[in-house]
């Protein structure tokens, strides 16, 4: 199994599966080449009847030189040199601990190799069988999968990713289909995210997005500045204005599974803030605040590597993607303090604060995202990294959610515990509104008090959802430093293993 996206990075390792169990140390010895491998253990008191004798032998003794019990290893993962020059890392996971904790230790014994730049990584599966096995199978490969891609960089010896991985114990390949579609789609997401801003400028955002729609088949449209100025979308042109290229746009993307097409099908519409590269305009940002803001389009690239894991899942859902792609530059076109503008749907908006222009280009994509003709969601997410206070509030190792109804607010904590990528859920009362009343239009933008700031934002878009059942998710989990849960890089991904999981959940219930 290999996948290569459209945008020609490397993504996935190939992978091998084989009958033959993993012979532990004794194959090592006589290896012509330097072997790593990854050796994965349910939690145990003993070491496994299926472990070879050679591993047992040395695991057993480095256990004991560092004064370690066995099951510490479900915390502190170990590696031992091999005698043909490998190394071979060994974790016990724990089914008692939760899905974030499981895979952060698998993240952790997986990087010990990889940090060596391996090609090929060996997976044996010990002390365990049937679908324990196959589930221990699948976290491993999940793991290396995401962290065997090398991101985009630009240094002369850039590092090499992980070209193939062989796994032991009898399995098909055909068992980890779902498991590379969901480690294709987060790569996909970090790959756009880690591309600096003069190399993922609007216009370029729109060049990848139009290869990856014509190799998918995706039905494309886009609504350039122009266009939506005449439209009346004045939240977004108001932040789109203030770039010399007026090459920022809406880009609607859309997928329906082959045989759905005069059924009915589910219909989920999924909305992301595209800022390829955020200033704060002419409330400008400092130096601090404004390094790393080309990651400000994170959220399009959840939103766009998820509805490549729904089409490659094959969940049975008509999916509508709509990625509010453009930049918040300072100029003397671009918009300001005190400005009125109106929303496409005839919203007056008092502009309090130019860094808040997130909000701004979402307002306008929610309302084409909820409105649509043909296309009316029933369900509507919207992805974006939006306010620091997110982050004030939860840190970086959860990301915060508002849900328009209890049922979507479960969901999404469920799904949360299930990816291995942990949600908060938010209040968002109608009396927090007060905070954004304006004596010259119908609402403020935000406070420039700060306050609830990730509240007031939720208040403030879901004017423009039109009552659609709608998640909002601030993502503040989308940059941690040393990596979160499955993924060893500071930009994670987060959201897309949610996502597919919530949508998983919510197309059982029959919502």
């Amino acid at each position: 199994m290999s996948l290569v996206p459209a945008f020609g990075f490397k993504v996935l390792a190939k992978l091998d599966c084989r009958t033959k169990p993993l012979d532990g140390h004794a194959a090592f010895a006589n290896a012509s080449k330097p072997i790593h491998a990854l050796v994965v253990l349910p939690l145990l008191k003993i070491l496994p009847a299926d472990l070879p004798a050679g591993a047992r032998t040395r695991l057993t003794a480095v256990l004991k030189r560092r004064n370690m019990k066995l099951a510490e290893l479900a915390k502190t993962p170990l590696t031992l040199d091999l005698p043909g020059g490998g190394r071979c890392a060994y974790v016990m996971i724990d089914p008692a601990q939760a899905r974030f904790a499981q895979l952060s230790v698998l993240r952790k014994a997986a990087m010990l190799l990889l940090e060596e730049a391996p090609r090929e990584i060996e997976i044996a599966v010990h002390g365990a069988t049937g679908e324990t096995a196959l589930l221990l199978a699948r976290e491993a490969l999940y793991v290396l999968w995401l962290n065997g891609a090398v991101l985009p960089m630009r240094k002369k010896k850039p590092g090499k990713s992980l070209k193939r991985l062989v796994l032991y114990g009898g399995f098909k390949t055909v068992d980890f289909a779902a498991v590379a579609a969901l480690a294709e789609a987060n790569t996909l997401a970090r790959e756009l995210t880690v591309l600096p801003p003069n190399q993922l400028t609007p216009g370029h955002y729109r060049e990848r997005v139009r290869a990856l729609a014509k190799q998918q088949g995706w039905k494309i449209e886009e609504y350039a500045f122009k266009r939506l100025k005449k439209l009346g979308a004045g939240a977004f042109c108001a932040v789109a204005q203030g770039s010399h290229e007026q090459d920022a746009a809406i880009v609607h993307l859309s997928y329906t599974p082959k045989g759905q097409e005069k059924k009915n099908a589910q219909r989920v519409a999924l909305v992301g803030k595209g800022i390829c590269f955020d200033t704060g305009g002419h409330n400008l940002k400092s130096a601090k605040y404004m390094s790393g803001m080309h990651e400000d389009m994170n959220g399009s690239a959840v939103a766009l590597a998820l509805l490549l894991a729904v089409h490659t899942l094959r969940l049975p859902v008509a999916v509508d993607a709509w990625l509010a792609i453009a930049q918040n530059h300072i100029s003397a076109q671009a918009y300001k303090q005190n400005d009125i503008v109106t929303a496409l749907d005839g919203t007056s908006i008092e502009i309090v604060h130019t860094d808040a222009e997130g909000r701004m280009v979402l307002a306008d994509t929610l309302t084409l995202a909820s409105r649509g003709k043909n296309n009316k969601p029933d369900l509507l997410i919207d992805f974006a990294t939006l306010t620091g206070s997110m982050t004030t509030a939860l840190g970086n190792r959860y990301t915060g959610v508002f849900a328009s109804n209890d049922t979507l607010a479960g969901l999404a904590i469920d799904a949360g515990r299930q990816s291995g990528e942990r949600v908060c859920v938010f209040p968002m009362d109608e009396d927090y509104e007060t905070g954004l009343d304006s004596k010259v239009a119908d609402i403020k933008q935000c406070m420039l008090e700060g306050g609830a700031d990730h509240i007031l934002a939720a208040r403030f878009l879901k004017r423009f959802t039109h009552e659609a059942p709608w998640l909002h998710v601030d993502l503040s989990a989308a940059n941690c430093s040393g990596g979160l849960g499955a993924v060893a890089s500071d930009i994670t991904g987060f959201g897309v293993a949610w996502g597919a999981a919530l949508l998983t959940q919510w197309l059982a219930l029959g919502k």
